[in-house]
């Protein structure tokens, strides 16, 4: 192909910026990012993790990585991360907003309005508002892509998540409302993962007589590494006419 899906993949020299990309998916993004040629800023709230992570990954790609502590959830501290992030790098070439929290709970009536609001914080508020923020800049500097990490669960809520699955069907209505906002220029899209084997994964319970995931089409759980695809494609050249969309890397769910 003469180096065709390469070039067409290309990050050479972009900034890409994840939130919640100290593990999990948002580790695997940062990862990917890097690898095509990204300098990557790691944002969470524990620094040493950020850190880790970012060693990690600029020792396997020689790439700039940026540790950030940060919050998500609290509006007064993503300015700080904005500017410092253009301070380091002069610009950001696509956001990805993966942090985000799912609690567990037994019954709806435990859910506390201290709970709910924390959820909301993190998964809906804050990147409303890191997207207005950055957003606007991308647009100022000639574009730009911002990526909604959601979850197949805002379409096919349960009621064991459903704070965190109002959460991430308001993201997924933030989408479409930000690319028509930032458009022409700057895309904004959803990526929806299904179920993946994180480290989250272990405080799934099953019922002993079920068998799990039973009803996708690929009848599994993802692999962290299997959300890659789905995320270079919405970083990349390879989706300029993508925008406002939801793409489902839910194994069929």
């Amino acid at each position: 192909m003469d180096g065709y899906a390469d070039q067409l993949f290309d990050l050479t020299d972009r900034v890409v910026l994840v939130t919640g990309g100290s593990r999990g998916l948002g580790r695997e993004m940062a990862f990917a990012a890097a690898r095509c040629g990204a300098d990557v800023i790691v944002a969470s709230r524990k620094y040493d993790a950020c850190v880790a992570t970012a060693e990690e990954i600029s020792a396997a790609t020689g790439r700039t990585v940026f540790p950030y502590q940060v919050h998500v959830g609290h509006w007064d501290e993503l300015d700080g991360l904005v500017d410092a992030c253009y301070d380091r790098f002069g610009r950001v070439d696509v956001l990805v907003n993966n942090a985000g929290m799912s609690p567990l709970y037994d019954e709806l009536t435990d859910v506390t309005e201290r709970l709910f609001d924390a959820v909301m914080n993190l998964n809906l508020k804050g990147p409303f508002r890191l997207s207005a923020l950055i957003g606007e800049r991308m647009v100022a500097d000639g574009g730009g892509s911002i990526i909604n990490v959601s979850t197949h669960g805002s379409l096919r809520p349960d009621p064991s998540f459903l704070p965190y699955a109002a959460s991430k069907a308001g993201l997924n209505t933030l989408t479409e409302g930000l690319a028509k906002a930032f458009g022409p220029t700057v895309r904004v899209n959803t990526l929806m993962p299904g179920p993946f084997l994180t480290d989250v994964s272990k405080a799934w319970k099953f019922d002993d007589t079920a068998t799990p995931f039973a009803g996708s089409a690929l009848q599994r759980a993802g692999d962290p590494s299997e959300i890659v695809g789905a995320a270079l494609f919405l970083m990349s050249d390879a989706s300029s006419f993508t925008t406002g969309s939801i793409l489902r890397a839910d194994g069929g769910a």
